[in-house]
């Protein structure tokens, strides 16, 4: 698990270069938001959590699965996760950020997801 990054991994790049070239601009991994999201967009105060299925335990996704081997330390630890992405988004939420989950299974339909980005960011730019 020592390999596991925390940033820039594959799902997080692939919403990072279609939200670039969407025309938004944002910042990664910004501290001071609680859950520190992947993506944040500060004038805006919206979040996005990009959850890969497997380590997020995605209910009713092919991604996600308790592996054969010590399934009880799986399943408390996918609890766990499940737990602690809850609270973090409250506390988001409660902080005054909207917040958008992306699953790592929802990154192969490309024009949904353009669509459900779009949607929840609004227009490119702000009025000032």
């Amino acid at each position: 698990m020592a390999r596991i990054r925390r940033r820039d991994t594959r799902p997080e790049l692939i919403v990072r270069r279609l939200l670039h070239r969407l025309g938004y601009r944002f910042r990664i991994q910004l501290g001071g938001v609680p859950g520190r999201p992947d993506v944040a967009f500060t004038r805006r105060k919206k979040a996005i959590f990009i959850h890969g299925c497997f380590w997020h335990a995605h209910e009713k996704c092919s991604l996600s699965r308790i592996p054969k081997t010590r399934t009880r330390f799986w399943t408390e630890k996918f609890a766990a996760n499940r737990e602690r992405d809850r609270r973090l988004e409250q506390a988001a939420k409660d902080a005054g950020w909207k917040c958008l989950v992306v699953w790592e299974c929802e990154l192969k339909e490309a024009a949904w997801l353009e669509r459900n980005l779009v949607k929840f960011l609004g227009p490119k730019r702000l009025r000032e």
